[in-house]
């Protein structure tokens, strides 16, 4: 892990201390990270909050997550909005005990998207994350299936797996 420096754009601080923020990674410099109290920043794995938000969604739904994501996921943009951070938050709120954990969680997930609305040779931008999402959520892959899904297949065929879904 790579400690911070003058390159890692903050896009945020929570209630924790923890933050997110851009920095460079092994290809560009849109890869996330997310800082703890006292430790070094650490680009989140899809499984790593994948496995949380499967978990989250046995608790408050499925249906009400995968919801909540899609307000964030069509207000997304290359640019990051502010606005679309503080929408993280108030969507969080009514995840009660898990609250700061859904902020983080939405926001890692939005900046992940805006990663993808920037990286020159994506074709798929933020679509692959919704389908990931989808998976997830809606269709019951575990973590590791909704976050391998789409490794080593051509961009045609996740293009045709988001059509199918209707997106």
């Amino acid at each position: 892990m790579k400690p911070p420096t003058p390159a890692h754009r903050l896009l945020r601080s929570f209630a924790d201390g923890s933050t997110l923020a851009f920095g460079q990674g092994r290809f560009d410099a849109w890869c996330v990270y997310l800082t703890r109290p006292g430790q070094l920043p650490d680009p989140p794995r899809d499984i790593d909050y994948f496995t949380r938000l499967k978990a989250i969604a046995v608790h408050h739904g499925a249906h009400q997550l995968y919801t909540d994501f899609l307000a964030v996921y069509h207000r997304t943009t290359a640019d990051v909005s502010p606005a679309v951070l503080e929408l993280c938050y108030w969507l969080s709120r009514h995840y009660t005990d898990d609250a700061l954990e859904v902020d983080m969680l939405l926001s890692i997930v939005y900046a992940g998207m805006v990663a993808e609305e920037n990286k020159a040779r994506a074709r798929l931008k933020k679509r692959v994350k919704r389908l990931g999402m989808h998976q997830l959520l809606l269709e019951d892959f575990s973590a590791a299936q909704a976050a391998t899904f789409s490794r080593g297949k051509v961009w045609q065929d996740i293009d045709r797996a988001c059509t199918e879904r209707g997106f």
